[in-house]
């Protein structure tokens, strides 16, 4: 197993675009999240977009992971581009934000200085809970946190070398349902567009090589995560919880049935 991350660990190995795998999270439960962060996930990726749960929810989740035995960290993926959902997920410990419906290398550019501390950037000091887990200090949080680009959208696509270059972005992460829509596709797997889908994959794989950040996306399991790392993805989320316990109650389900 994995020894235990620190922030500032994780986020170096982000960087350097080193492999990494994640755990996706929609639901308010922290012991169950404290059981996935013991089991070897690099991250454990906390939905507060699209999730079931509030800011306390968020906050729990992310304590829960840091508990002793954990591999993880926590990742959020906020609401939305905004420096108030950003810094509030920054504050409570969140070592990395995923940002959505990036659409432009000016909307990158707002996230970057979202996530940094002027005169880099423009969050608002005040880490009550993160100043326990990353630091009080604007330098080691700026080395310890990292924000993620998503390209989701046929302008981020249009748009994503551009938004691969802008600086301070340290990765991009791909969300292939919102994507597959964009392509005028459904958000599961659709012979219609899946040519253009995996095209768009290696035109996003290789801005991001270009540009030197990490490039990450979602997959439904691990068969897909390890497709996805060996085309040459650096990183992969595995989701989520809440399907996966719909899948192996109904598996099991199935097997007492005979």
């Amino acid at each position: 197993m994995p020894h235990s991350r620190t922030p500032a660990e994780f986020t170096a190995d982000l960087r350097a675009r080193r492999r990494l795998v994640g755990y996706w999270s929609l639901i308010d439960a922290p012991v169950a999240a404290e059981r996935l962060a013991r089991v070897g996930y690099d991250y454990l990726a906390f939905d507060a977009q699209h999730g079931l749960f509030g800011y306390q929810g968020m906050l729990n989740n992310l304590l829960a992971t840091d508990t002793k035995g954990s591999t993880a960290v926590g990742a959020v993926r906020v609401e939305a581009n905004d420096a108030t959902c950003i810094g509030r997920a920054l504050d409570a410990g969140a070592t990395a934000v995923i940002v959505p419906l990036v659409n432009t290398a000016a909307d990158a550019a707002r996230a970057v200085a979202a996530v940094r501390y002027p005169p880099l950037g423009i969050r608002s000091y005040g880490p009550m809970r993160a100043q326990l887990r990353i630091g009080p200090d604007p330098a080691d949080t700026h080395d310890a946190t990292a924000v993620l680009a998503m390209i989701e959208t046929a302008d981020g696509l249009a748009n994503v070398e551009d938004i691969c270059a802008v600086p301070g972005l340290d990765g991009i992460y791909v969300g292939p349902s919102d994507l597959r829509l964009a392509l005028g596709g459904g958000t599961t797997r659709d012979p219609a567009v899946q040519d253009d889908f995996e095209a768009a994959l290696q035109r996003i794989r290789k801005a991001a090589e270009t540009a030197g950040i990490a490039a990450g996306i979602h997959t439904p399991d691990g068969d897909g995560a390890a497709r996805r790392l060996a085309e040459g993805f650096t990183f992969a989320s595995v989701a989520c919880d809440l399907v996966h316990l719909q899948q192996i109650a109904a598996h099991h389900l199935r097997t007492a049935q005979g």
